[in-house]
């Protein structure tokens, strides 16, 4: 008998023309906290907490692919979730955001 992987959903977050180039918006579902990025047309979801503190990402400084903690002012890849200046230590959880019907999904 082998165990299964669990199945994934897939979990609508927001239309496309809810966020705007270089900005991010908080969109909360089924007891998530996310982030939705739009870099330059791409969108890209993090989860909204910083990991070093009570920052909110979606509350943040925004340039490029890089988001700044509005907290303590460390910042992480917004495509990758990577610590891209201290104080923060651990990198920010992200999910894989795909577009459907003008739609941000991501798979939880």
């Amino acid at each position: 008998m082998t165990d299964a992987a669990p199945a994934s959903r897939t979990l609508e977050l927001c239309s496309t023309a809810d966020v705007a180039p270089g900005d991010v918006i908080k969109v909360e579902r089924q007891g998530l906290e996310l982030a939705v990025f739009n870099v330059d047309g791409a969108f890209y979801v993090t989860d909204d907490h910083c990991t070093h503190g009570p920052g909110l990402l979606s509350e943040g400084y925004v340039d490029g692919d890089i988001v700044e903690c509005n907290f303590h002012g460390g910042q992480y890849n917004i495509r990758t979730g990577a610590v891209v200046l201290p104080p923060c230590i651990d990198p920010v959880k992200t999910y894989p955001a795909v577009i459907r019907d003008g739609k941000v999904i991501i798979e939880i």
